[in-house]
C-alpha cells in the first residue's frame, strides 16, 4: 500500500536537503518541534494542513509545487504497483457470480450486500 504521509515526507526532506538546510533550522522557522518535522519527514506522522503551509513556509516553496511533486510520485508507484499486478489480478471479476433459479423456479428476493446510498454514505 502507497502511504501518502511517506511520499509527503520524502518529498519536504528532499525540498530541505536540495536547500542544505538542517531540521533544526526549518524546525525553528516553521515553529514546529524538532522531533515532530522528523517523524512527519520520515512519514511517521500526517501532517495538518496547517503545519504543512508552516513547513513550505520555512522551507519557502509553495504548497502547490510540494503536493504536486508528491502526485507525480504517486502515479509512478500505482504505475509500478499495477505492472506487478498479473493478467489474472487485471481481469478478476468486480462483482461476485450470482446464482440464478433453475428454468422454472421462481426468483427469490435478492438483497444487495450494499445500497448505492450506504457506499456514498460511507
Amino acid at each position: 500500500m502507497i502511504l501518502l504521509r511517506r511520499l509527503l515526507g520524502d518529498v519536504l526532506r528532499r525540498q530541505r536537503q536540495r536547500q542544505g538546510r538542517t531540521l533544526r533550522e526549518v524546525s525553528a522557522a516553521a515553529r514546529v518541534s524538532l522531533g515532530y518535522l522528523s517523524e512527519v519527514e520520515r512519514g511517521q506522522k500526517e501532517a495538518s494542513s496547517e503545519l504543512l503551509s508552516a513547513i513550505c513556509d520555512a522551507l519557502d516553496v509553495r504548497m502547490s509545487e510540494v503536493m504536486r511533486e508528491v502526485s507525480d510520485e504517486l502515479s509512478l508507484a500505482e504505475l509500478a504497483s499495477m505492472a506487478a499486478l498479473s493478467d489474472d489480478d487485471l481481469l478478476r471479476p468486480v462483482l461476485e457470480p450470482v446464482q440464478l433459479p433453475a428454468p422454472g423456479e421462481r426468483m427469490s428476493t435478492i438483497t444487495p450486500k450494499a445500497a448505492a446510498v450506504d457506499v456514498v454514505a460511507a
